[in-house]
């Protein structure tokens, strides 16, 4: 076992002036894209910890996973042209999507949000990966990045649409339909 901790300090100091340091030895502003992309990715995890505390062991360890794989994303904005995550992780999170489809009533209408507390907060962790993924852009726009990191955030969202529906379903719950007028 080794001695050697990759973080020493919580408490630095070092961004009092509006500056973080990355792992490749840069310091961006704290409003930077790639800095932007990283909060994002970083939110969508915390929420997503929220959401494992109120699943089924199955779904805690999906979602587990996940955010192993977020942490691969920020590693990536964290050094610049590296490629941590893989077309196996998206075609993973896509078996899991369309396993999790075929078990679901076909939609007719687009579903509102909500229904059980752990459905409504699936539909929050699937808003905030779509921000994640649009911070991703802007920050890809700047640097180039690994393409693979912004499909699996776009099948992410997905998957976590199809998992508050199989929430729902499990506990029993209707799923509300928008009604148009």
């Amino acid at each position: 076992m080794t001695d050697k901790h990759r973080i020493n300090r919580v408490i630095t100091r070092s961004g009092d002036q509006g500056e973080t340091g990355l792992a490749d030895g840069s310091r961006p502003a704290k409003d930077a894209a790639v800095i932007e992309a990283m909060g994002a990715v970083d939110e969508l995890s915390a929420h997503l910890g929220l959401l494992r505390v109120q699943v089924s062991e199955a779904h805690s360890a999906l979602l587990e996973t996940v955010q192993q794989r977020l942490f691969e994303v920020g590693a990536e904005l964290a050094v610049p042209g590296t490629t941590r995550l893989l077309d196996e992780d998206v075609l993973a999170l896509e078996a899991v999507a369309d396993s999790m489809n075929a078990e679901l009533p076909p939609l007719k209408e687009f579903v509102l949000a909500g229904g059980h507390p752990a459905a409504a907060q699936c539909h929050l962790c699937r808003t905030v990966a779509r921000r994640a993924e649009r911070r991703l852009v802007s920050a890809q726009r700047q640097q180039s990045g690994n393409p693979v990191s912004l499909r699996y955030l776009n099948r992410l969202s997905d998957m976590l649409f199809l998992l508050a529906r199989t929430l729902n379903r499990e506990q029993g719950v209707a799923e509300s339909q928008w009604l148009p007028r």
